[in-house]
């Protein structure tokens, strides 16, 4: 007997752990999540710190994360103060080019997590591009030009502030032989 799931409920709960362990190590702060996968009817790119990259192989999607200033600068000074950067050096506020970089490079390192993950689950491949990352005023909701219709959103807190990750998928099923 086979047995079948979702794609994005599979890719949300490694997305998750992934999230957290690289976080964590990239960061030195407890990262935690919520039980709770919210299926959503889109997918935004939100104030004030978003970052978004798509995937493709096996399966594909496209991923945003979404980050409070606070959120996006808690994450940006624990990572270059655990690289070694002196507190005085950092930045002094988001719209720093360095922040958007450690966000974007952050994502990357996810991303990266998450394909490694996913190859060694269920045998499937995928390729991701270069990660963005900006900072924006308002949400734009995105309306993907493809046969993308699974949309998760998942909560996740670095310390005191929360942040959003947001994929989006082409319904498949992963069938386990």
């Amino acid at each position: 007997m086979s047995e079948s799931m979702v794609s994005i409920d599979e890719i949300s709960k490694i997305f998750l752990e992934t999230a957290r362990h690289t976080l964590e190590t990239s960061t030195r702060q407890e990262v935690t999540y919520s039980s709770t996968i919210q299926k959503t009817p889109k997918v935004s790119m939100k104030p004030d710190l978003t970052s978004f990259v798509q995937f493709n192989g096996d399966y594909n999607g496209l991923v945003v994360m979404n980050f409070s200033a606070s959120a996006a600068f808690e994450i940006y000074k624990s990572y270059m103060t655990k690289m070694g950067m002196p507190k005085e050096e950092l930045a002094a506020s988001i719209e720093a080019p360095e922040v958007t970089d450690t966000i974007g490079e952050i994502t990357n390192q996810v991303m990266g997590g998450l394909i490694r993950s996913v190859e060694e689950t269920y045998d499937l491949n995928a390729v991701f591009g270069q990660p963005k990352a900006l900072t924006l005023n308002s949400a734009i909701t995105l309306v993907i030009d493809s046969d993308y219709g699974e949309n998760r959103r998942l909560s996740l807190k670095i310390g005191n502030y929360s942040f959003r990750i947001e994929i989006v998928m082409e319904h498949t099923e992963f069938i386990l032989i």
